[in-house]
Order: C-alpha cells, then sequence, then structure tokens
C-alpha cells in the first residue's frame, strides 16, 4: 500500500457516529459514508435525523439521549442489525452547558452537563468495546474532546471539567485497549463556525456585557490563524484517525484549533 492509499480508511468500514445528525457529528458521518464507510448515526433530534436521512439515505440512525443508558443499549440493538458489528466509534454526543461564575451556577445545570458530556462517553464505550475487539479492520475510538480539555475556560466550568476527563478517559482506554488492537484517541476541536459557536458567543457577550461582535473579535484574537475551523476540518481529522496510516497513533489529544492560545 502506497503512503497515499494509506491516508484512506478502508471502505465498508463499519462506524457508529453519536450525535450524528447535525453540526460536527453530522460532518463525520457524511465524511465516513462518502470514503466507502457504512454509518449509522444516533440523535436526540428527530427532525435533524430525518433531514439527515432525506439527503444521505444510506446512513442508518437511531433517536436516542446519549445520556440515558437505556437508549444507549437500543443504538447497539439497532447498530447490531444495520452494521452487524462495529470499526469505529465516533462518540461526539455533548452540549454547551452554562455560561456564568461557578458560584451562581445551577446544580441542575452542572448534573445535565456532566451527564451528557462525560456520562454519554462511558455508556457508548462499555458498548462498544466488545465489539470493536472483535475487529479485523483497525478498530479505533474517537471522542470528541475540546480545546477545553486542554485549556482553562473561565464561566464555561462545567464543559471544561467535562472536556478535560474525555482526556483521561481515552489516555487511559488507549493503555487498556492496546493489547487489543483498539486504538483510541481524542479530537479537541476548537472555535468552529456554526450555530453552536454563535449560541456560545453570544451567551458569554450577554454575560460580559458587550456586543457580539465584539465578542466574536475577541474569539478570533485568541486563534494564532486568525480564523475559525470547519465542521470539514474536523471531519477530515476524524478520517485520517480511522486510516491506515494512523494504524500507530493511540492515547492522543489531537487538537483542530488553528492554535488556540488561551480562552
Amino acid at each position: 500500500m502506497s503512503i497515499i492509499e494509506s491516508l484512506r480508511p478502508a471502505p465498508g468500514l463499519r462506524v457508529l457516529v453519536t450525535a450524528g445528525a447535525s453540526g460536527i457529528g453530522a460532518a463525520v458521518a457524511r465524511a465516513f459514508c462518502e470514503a466507502g464507510a457504512r454509518v449509522h448515526v444516533c440523535d436526540i433530534d428527530r427532525a435533524a435525523l430525518d433531514r439527515l436521512g432525506s439527503e444521505v439515505p444510506e446512513i442508518t440512525s437511531s433517536m436516542a439521549d446519549a445520556s440515558v443508558p437505556e437508549d444507549v443499549d437500543l443504538v447497539f440493538d439497532d447498530v447490531q442489525g444495520a452494521l452487524g458489528g462495529l470499526d469505529v466509534l465516533v462518540s461526539n454526543a455533548g452540549i454547551a452547558g452554562p455560561t456564568g461564575a461557578v458560584q451562581d451556577l445551577r446544580r441542575s445545570d452542572w448534573e445535565r452537563t456532566v451527564s451528557v458530556n462525560l456520562n454519554s462517553q462511558f455508556y457508548f464505550a462499555q458498548r462498544a468495546v466488545p465489539l470493536l475487539r472483535q475487529s479485523a479492520h483497525n478498530p479505533s475510538l474517537i471522542a470528541m474532546s475540546s480545546v477545553a480539555g486542554r485549556l482553562g475556560y473561565p464561566l464555561r466550568t462545567p464543559y471544561a471539567a467535562t472536556k478535560w476527563a474525555i482526556v483521561g478517559l481515552v489516555k487511559s482506554l488507549a493503555i487498556e485497549l492496546g493489547p487489543h488492537g483498539v486504538r483510541v484517541n481524542a479530537i479537541l476541536p476548537g472555535t468552529v463556525e456554526g450555530e453552536r459557536m454563535n449560541g456560545v458567543i453570544g451567551a458569554r457577550a450577554a454575560t460580559e456585557g458587550v456586543s457580539v461582535e465584539a465578542m466574536r473579535a475577541q474569539y478570533l484574537q485568541k486563534i494564532s490563524l486568525r480564523r475559525m475551523v470547519t465542521l470539514d476540518d474536523v471531519a477530515a481529522m476524524a478520517l485520517f484517525l480511522c486510516s491506515p496510516a494512523a494504524r500507530n497513533v493511540t492515547g492522543q489529544a489531537i487538537s483542530v484549533d488553528g492554535n488556540m492560545e488561551y480562552l
């Protein structure tokens, strides 16, 4: 196999993407589908699932709340039916969580952020690992963290805490699963263009009492390249991590962020 050929994931990979109906998840699902993979997604948003299904009918789907273990079990029932096994898990489910000083945060908002962002990672890994260990196709688990998983993030402590925890989970699982040939990595997206980032910027602007335009300029000033990353930038990294070229890449927390210097 040439180096160029090794950069492409093997066709026919069986891939599950959580929160895969919109945003980063949908970009990753579409990219794998275009690369010849068989893709299943789950999402809590029925309308987004329907929209993705109409646009890319080859992608199968389940409606599920990734923070609910019973829903996760049902997703894996669907995965077995649709794919007959699993070679790649992209564990992408997450929410922005609350914005505010720690003393002002509601405990329920903290608990919901931990439940969606961190507990879901455990629930899906626990169910996926036995299937990945059975795979003979360069099995890989990718957990979606954030640049907030390597930097402190004032006024976003629940989000940052969960994203740091995901990196710890990944590094531990890489050691645990390496002898079984399963690779585990985290992708740490930076400021990603799109509706979700617009909401984050708007909330931060409101909390600090500045305009949205001024807050957006502040975010760009923190990035060495002075530009946001795109959904496709993140999807491209996921494809690489599942390609033969990455067969010795595991236990890594890889930033795709234009070099975010601080938050």
